[in-house]
């Protein structure tokens, strides 16, 4: 089960079936994105892909010469575009693929658009959402619930999605859903009609043990995305935003032209595939010993490479290096930058008292740690209002709870109303009274070792404690422990044997934190593979966002809505 290979094996197909020639790659916004995930421009130049156009641009040339292939979600806006496109063709032939079923009556008017029978092939291929990595989608749609029930437009997106994903791994799964969750129950009906209405494109061959698709709430576990992240692609995300693969550069000082918006894809960087899962302190050391190798071929002006400072300094004086090694010299921005942050914004304290906050039981030390840094005037608004949310979430019922106080505190720090407000908008979201499995251990029973990694200077030690919830539902699936009282299957039937293939969805998005505890469990356990999904990929912005959506500002609850994830 790979996602990023069943979209790239869709491409592929698409432009072989075309035949030799010069061809143009006719796309909307959304499929834009699904194909430059996997594919780079350079790679689909070499299949005579020579031009790439929006369905929707008004001002593109007649071009006879050109093949047309067309990869287009089946909307309504498409069909109309495809209709106008068909009466007054720009392209000799079109070879048209739609990402997701698309309707007999659709299909119908663009034969009768197609005057000069200029189409060659109308198909179904189902990539119909973004492959991050191998085992992890999303559908990059943020704002997806009013409340506690979906925004009505989105829910026939999100089906769409997820059933597309089921159709490109070709499997038609047994389905379970967290009771707790209205949604999730909602969800999992809507994909189950669309297996039992288009029945014939699900009929796969039988397994011996069927595949499993659950379906989870954010909601369950609100702490997971407020968490700073120390593993790289985690960690990007989180300080810089990764947006379809692309991070935005251009605010960093200094920074050079061709560096304003890199591209880090697991599929085309070898460094970065090598050290997605890696911690900071590991990537600091792997890039400081690539630039000693590339030293050890030049013997003059031998420098030190004691510190990421020293790097930086290295690939701007050795232009034929940058030249050589372009990825380097990306990494060595990137990873400089994170410094900097994590520096200028103290996360090393700060998420020592995160994971404090999130792991252990100890009310009197999370209070003493969490008011003595509070009081630090390098704690940035965003750092500190997340604070007091995993206070707020871990301590919601604690008889001695100071969260007024800690309100108060912020207030005096100068947060903004908006950010403070937030703090009950996210007790509203993921609190006691909305979660269905016991997010927070009621004791301390478990004691877990501090993780520390060193590093390069100016990377200290750091430790990673906290495990997300999905850890546990998925250790408890694998060994058959999860309670049907609070994961039901839909339908009469239930699996008996140890699950095999299993895909996890997120309503209201996934974390890279979570897709990394997905990447150890398909490591270590034989015989499962899991992919994860979600609306979304978040970090603790776009989650935010995601919250103030879903209870509404100042605690309306019918505020919401569904649009893309947009650039952060």
């Amino acid at each position: 089960m790979n996602v990023t290979l069943a979209v790239k094996q869709y491409i592929s197909k698409m432009i072989e079936s075309s035949g030799p020639g010069m061809k143009v790659l006719l796309m909307d916004k959304e499929t834009t994105s699904i194909v430059s995930v996997v594919y780079t421009q350079s790679e689909i130049l070499q299949k005579e892909v020579y031009l790439f156009e929006r369905i929707d641009s008004q001002n593109r040339d007649n071009m006879k010469h050109l093949k047309a292939i067309c990869f287009l979600r089946p909307t309504k806006e498409n069909v109309e575009h495809l209709i106008q496109e068909l009466r007054r063709p720009k392209y000799s032939v079109y070879f048209i693929y739609f990402s997701n079923v698309i309707s007999k009556s659709e299909i119908k008017v663009l034969a009768e658009a197609d005057e000069q029978e200029v189409v060659a092939e109308v198909q179904e291929f189902y990539g119909d959402f973004i492959a991050v990595n191998p085992h992890l989608f999303s559908l990059n749609i943020q704002g997806v619930s009013r409340g506690r029930s979906w925004e009505p437009s989105v829910l026939p997106r999100v089906t769409q999605g997820l059933t597309s994903v089921l159709l490109a791994l070709k499997k038609c799964p047994m389905i379970r859903y967290q009771l707790s969750s209205d949604m999730s129950k909602r969800l999992a009906e809507s994909v189950k009609q669309i297996i039992t209405k288009e029945y014939e494109l699900f009929d796969f061959r039988k397994t011996e043990v069927p595949p499993l698709l659950l379906i989870l709430d954010r909601s369950d576990d609100a702490i997971t995305p407020l968490l700073n992240q120390w593993t790289y692609q985690a960690m990007v995300h989180e300080l810089l935003g990764l947006n379809n693969n692309r991070i935005d550069l251009s605010r960093v000082p200094g920074i050079s032209k061709d560096l304003r918006e890199v591209v880090l894809s697991a599929e085309n960087d070898e460094f970065y595939a090598n050290n997605l899962y890696l911690n900071f302190g590991e990537i600091g050391t792997n890039i400081k010993n690539l630039m000693e190798d590339f030293q050890k071929k030049k013997p003059k002006d031998q420098q030190k490479l004691e510190s990421i400072s020293d790097m930086k300094a290295f690939v701007d004086n050795y232009p034929q290096f940058k030249k050589m090694s372009g990825t380097v010299s990306k990494h060595v921005t990137v990873v400089g930058e994170l410094s900097r942050l994590v520096s200028e914004r103290q996360l090393m304290e700060v998420s020592e008292v995160e994971q404090e906050l999130a792991c252990q039981s100890d009310h009197s030390n999370a209070q003493q740690s969490l008011r003595r840094l509070l009081q630090n005037p390098r704690l940035s608004e965003i750092d500190a209002v997340r604070l007091v949310m995993l206070y707020a979430l871990r301590y919601e019922k604690h008889s001695s709870s100071i969260l007024p106080s800690l309100m108060e505190e912020l207030n005096r720090k100068g947060v903004s109303e908006r950010h403070r407000k937030m703090v009950q908008s996210m007790v509203e979201y993921g609190g006691k009274r909305v979660r269905g499995s016991d997010l927070i251990a009621p004791t301390d029973a478990v004691a877990i070792t501090k993780q520390f990694f060193k590093g390069l200077k100016g990377v200290e030690n750091v430790y990673t404690q906290h495990q997300p919830l999905l850890h546990d539902t998925l250790d408890q699936l694998i060994k058959g422990r999860l309670k049907d009282s609070q994961f039901p299957y839909l339908g009469p039937s239930s699996l008996r044997d140890r699950p095999q293939d299993i895909i996890v969805f997120i309503i209201g998005g996934a974390t890279y934190e979570e897709a990394f505890t997905v990447y150890n469990l398909n490591r270590t356990m034989p015989g499962v593979r899991i992919i994860l999904g979600g609306t979304a990929i978040h970090n603790t912005k776009s989650f935010l966002e995601e919250v103030t959506l879903a209870v509404g500002s100042g605690g309306d609850r019918t505020q919401g809505r569904g649009r893309p994830q947009s650039r952060r």
